[in-house]
């Protein structure tokens, strides 16, 4: 931990300090204003003006350590802000020291020949992904009877009381003749 780190912890903590002893006064005024009001049944104006001195005193005292709370925190904000500033430039050296090592290896040719190699290898790949699911897809068809399918959707779409208006087709039976013929 940094210099710098130790002084915003204790100015957090001074901070945290102020702010628990304005509530503190806080509590004390209203226990004040209370002996207010016993004082003022019981008659006794000289002890109710006391007990009000008091709670003016208590609420004033809140008001000065919320000022000074609020002022700490201002300046623990801008410790932070300096601290976090400090490790990012750190941080940002270190990365500019790893670039210019990084720059100085590099070797444009190997890496256009291995881009070229990659868009190659990568092209290829799309190709036999095509073929695959092309494959695939027909497979499928195949084994799935066309008729089952329609029968499906039209029984699911009377549950749902919607209108098909399709016209299903007969039966077809493919050969691998027939699979490679445009109409297929």
């Amino acid at each position: 931990m940094s210099n710098m780190e130790k002084h915003l912890f204790n100015l957090k903590f001074a901070a945290k300090e102020l702010s628990r002893s304005a509530k503190k006064c806080d509590k004390e005024e209203k226990a004040e204003k209370a002996k207010i009001k016993k004082a003022i049944q019981k008659g006794n104006m000289e002890v109710a003006r006391i007990h009000a001195e008091n709670a003016i005193r208590q609420k004033n005292q809140a008001v000065n350590f919320l000022r000074m709370s609020a002022r700490v925190d201002a300046v623990a904000a801008r410790v932070q802000t300096a601290v976090t500033m400090g490790k990012v430039t750190k941080s940002m050296a270190g990365v500019v020291k790893s670039m210019d090592a990084t720059l100085k290896t590099m070797n444009l040719e190997k890496i256009s020949a291995l881009m070229d190699k990659f868009e190659h290898q990568f092209e290829t790949l799309d190709v036999q992904t095509q073929q695959m699911e092309d494959t695939m897809s027909s497979t499928t068809t195949l084994t799935t009877p066309q008729n089952q399918v329609d029968m499906l959707l039209q029984e699911m779409a009377d549950e749902a009381g919607l209108d098909l208006n399709m016209e299903l087709p007969q039966e077809r039976y493919y050969t691998l003749e027939t699979l490679n013929t445009p109409e297929c």
